[in-house]
């Protein structure tokens, strides 16, 4: 069921950025990046260049963020055994002997 619900979202996407540039593919505007000005740059071109250049600044900055979580509970983990292990009692035998 879920799938179909990304498919259907995916499409209602797909078909909106689809209307979007074909209704404004004639506009046209000035881009001033500061460094430079760009002339007659097609405004669907901005929408969708703004659109994935935000994609990879959160994809980047996610993948800083789960790095740090990912070695903060690696370092737990290692913890948690050591603690573990400190607990173990080295004197326990077992009830049942295993065969030889």
């Amino acid at each position: 069921m879920s799938r179909w619900v990304g498919l259907a979202g995916a499409s209602v996407v797909l078909v909106i950025a689809l209307g979007f540039g074909t209704l404004n593919a004639s506009q046209r505007v000035t881009l001033d990046l500061g460094i430079f000005t760009l002339y007659r740059v097609p405004v669907s071109f901005v929408a969708f260049a703004g659109l994935f250049l935000g994609m990879f600044v959160m994809l980047v900055a996610g993948i800083y963020s789960d790095l740090r979580v990912r070695d903060i509970l690696r370092s737990r983990l290692q913890e948690e055994g050591r603690e573990e292990r400190e607990r173990i009692d080295k004197n326990q035998r077992d009830l049942f002997k295993e065969p030889d």
